[in-house]
């Protein structure tokens, strides 16, 4: 806690200046706010600035040179100390030309700050106890408070109280904190409704009171705080986690914190990737494309913070599979929707986009692009480039459908090269010659559609996606991919992707031929260990 001295006061001796207090009906002391103490500061910091030539001034209050006799000594730092069996005495600690310097050496750093009465609370004519604070901010605050309320509240005045000498009924304690809270909390011993008192408060201030209350060992108010922090909303993160650290220190000590606890830790053993899914799967059943859109963006925030905790690492791989299944799923439902849209008779109804069938199609392709993003930055999207570029069926259907409800579906192809361009996805070179053979040519012919249709569409960034991923096939099959290209572009023009940069990249490689040793010595190597086999 605080340094403690005892001593004793006689009522009528006390050298401390009363003021104006106000008390509840309950006898609570209403604490003044900080303004309060910082006026008082102000007003009597004033008068200590050295005056060496200027006469005294006709205020009342007196200078440091001023004998102790007189009525109004408060100006001077004061210390409390036993001059006899029934009086307290104040003496100036390190005043100019003080007579009693010699008699005692000086106070440590923090005691040289001036001591002056700033505010009294209580009621002297009933109290049979004084309990004096010395604040950091360089006033001093008395509590005439009753030792039967202190000895019934508080374990640690209790223990102050029973070491006492006989006959002493005053208390000081030295380099108190926070004086507000500290005569707040100590009020708060005479509340008999202590709850209705709390919820005018802040949850930041219930937080001090917590903290001076547990120095106290003024239990009735730890589980009152306790009480208030259980139903109170906490305003942000950092209210959560100062209130949570609050809680936590008086875990160890045995006060029962687990209701304050129970808001941020559950006792129910369920996996959290069995409540992710769940979650998962009702997102994607969605029907309410504002509320489904708005989700799957919190959702996949979430999970990328996720990401980066060491104790969500051990559960990754179930989770993986967990989101895997959604993704085959959507692709047997995504499937069954062309399916249904390539038939004769349901070419005319496609042609209004409102119809079921087609807003069906856009919902999957939306689910199996976010499913997408959630591997790609969980890493575990190589499994998913395989599954998509295996999927000729569903490319074979797409060339029979009206563009306007098969366009959606190179949005996946789209993310897919992206993700291999910047090294997002590392599938095989099976898998990516796969992926260009299958989806490549249905890419382009919706790309002009994906442009004018699509808002997050970045040509760009496709278009470097597109050529990296070429690029990272041996040079043959760079030359077919990009040759097939080049017939696309020259009749499209824009409405193709413009893979120019990775034309010129290959150009140099084949015809150039910087690598030209490098090429000699790779076939003799493949000769070496065709005839070792």
């Amino acid at each position: 806690m605080a340094e403690i001295r005892v001593s004793k006061v006689e009522q009528g001796q006390t050298k401390i200046r009363n003021v104006p207090i106000a008390v509840t009906p309950e006898g609570f002391w209403c604490c003044p706010a900080p303004v309060v103490f910082q006026k008082t500061l102000k007003s009597q910091n004033a008068p200590n600035k050295p005056k060496l030539s200027s006469p005294p001034p006709k205020s009342n209050v007196q200078k440091k040179q001023i004998p102790l006799t007189e009525k109004k000594p408060t100006i001077a730092p004061i210390r409390s100390t036993v001059t006899s069996d029934n009086q307290i005495s104040f003496t100036p600690d390190g005043g100019v030309g003080a007579p009693t310097l010699s008699e005692r050496p000086p106070r440590p750093k923090v005691e040289h700050v001036p001591r002056k009465v700033a505010i009294e609370f209580g009621e002297p004519g009933t109290s049979d106890m004084k309990v004096v604070l010395l604040g950091k901010q360089g006033y001093c605050v008395k509590l005439s408070v009753h030792k039967e309320v202190l000895l019934e509240n508080s374990s640690f005045f209790t223990e102050k109280i029973s070491q006492q000498e006989p006959g002493l009924s005053c208390l000081e304690i030295d380099d108190c904190r926070d004086v507000e809270i500290f005569i707040e909390t100590v009020g708060l011993m005479y509340c008999k409704e202590m709850k209705q008192r709390l919820i005018k408060l802040s949850v930041s201030r219930v937080l001090h009171i917590l903290k001076v209350a547990e120095l106290l060992g003024f239990n009735s108010c730890i589980l009152s705080c306790l009480e208030y922090l259980e139903a109170v909303p906490w305003a942000d993160k950092e209210e959560e986690e100062k209130v949570v650290a609050s809680v936590l220190r008086l875990q160890g000590e045995g006060i029962g914190v687990t209701p304050v606890l129970k808001r941020i830790a559950s006792d129910v053993s369920n996996s959290p990737s069995d409540t992710i899914s769940h979650i998962m799967e009702l997102v994607l059943k969605s029907n309410e494309e504002r509320s489904r859109r708005e989700m799957k963006s919190i959702v996949l925030k979430l999970l990328r913070e996720n990401n980066n905790l060491p104790s969500y690492a051990d559960s990754a791989n179930v989770f993986n599979e967990t989101v895997y299944i959604s993704c085959r799923n959507c692709l047997d439902s995504l499937l069954s929707l062309f399916k249904q849209a390539a038939e004769p008779e349901s070419t005319d109804k496609l042609r209004d986009t409102k119809e079921p069938v087609v807003k069906q199609i856009a919902l999957e392709v939306d689910n199996l692009s976010w499913l997408l993003e959630i591997l790609a930055d969980r890493q575990a999207a190589d499994e998913f480039a395989r599954t998509w570029a295996t999927q000729q069926e569903l490319a074979t259907l797409h060339s029979k459908l009206p563009i306007v409800s098969r366009y959606h579906v190179s949005n996946i192809t789209a993310r897919l090269f992206v993700g291999i361009g910047k090294g997002e996805l590392l599938p095989v070179k099976d898998t990516r010659q796969l992926l260009l053979q299958t989806w490549l040519q249905p890419l382009i012919d919706d790309y002009r559609w994906l442009q004018h249709s699509c808002r997050s569409f970045d040509r760009k960034v496709v278009e470097e996606g597109i050529g990296r991923t070429i690029l990272t096939l041996p040079l043959e099959d760079q030359q077919s991919i990009l040759l097939a290209w080049l017939g696309s572009f020259l009749k499209a023009g824009d409405n193709c992707p413009n893979l120019q940069r990775a034309f010129e990249v290959w150009w140099r490689r084949t015809f150039i031929r910087p690598y030209a040793d490098i090429q000699v010595n790779v076939l003799q190597s493949d000769s070496l260990m065709t005839s070792k086999q």
